[in-house]
């Protein structure tokens, strides 16, 4: 029986080639978005801190699923044959659930701190 999940090598080379580039140009925004973070003067306006604080969250957050998106694209262009697709599919959706509920709770403690500064 043959495999029905044959992909030509030069696809696959292609689609491959595909997510390092997209990789790289994400790579290259989040770098001038983290450029244009660090430019942001927080010390003379104490009260944006905790602004700083949710954005800087937020951007590593983006940052990490981006790149476990680009991980999980990267392992399907080399998925041999269909159970492989699923199981790599399913890792990634578990992990990813997970992610969040963690991000969610991380970001909710900050909101939380933000919203109730302590005064010292």
């Amino acid at each position: 029986m043959t495999n029905m999940y044959e992909v030509p090598k030069e696809m696959r080379e292609f689609a491959d080639r595909s997510v390092a580039q997209a990789r790289k140009a994400f790579d290259g925004f989040m770098g001038a978005v983290q450029k244009t973070a660090q430019t942001m003067d927080t010390g003379s306006v104490p009260h944006l801190a905790p602004a700083r604080d949710l954005s800087d969250k937020a951007a590593a957050f983006a940052q990490h699923n981006v790149n476990a998106a680009f991980d999980v694209a990267q392992k399907l262009v080399h998925a041999k044959d269909f159970q492989e697709v699923l199981a790599i599919q399913t890792a990634y959706l578990k992990a990813q659930m997970e992610t969040i509920q963690t991000q969610s709770r991380d970001l909710g403690a900050v909101v939380q701190t933000a919203a109730n500064p302590i005064k010292k």
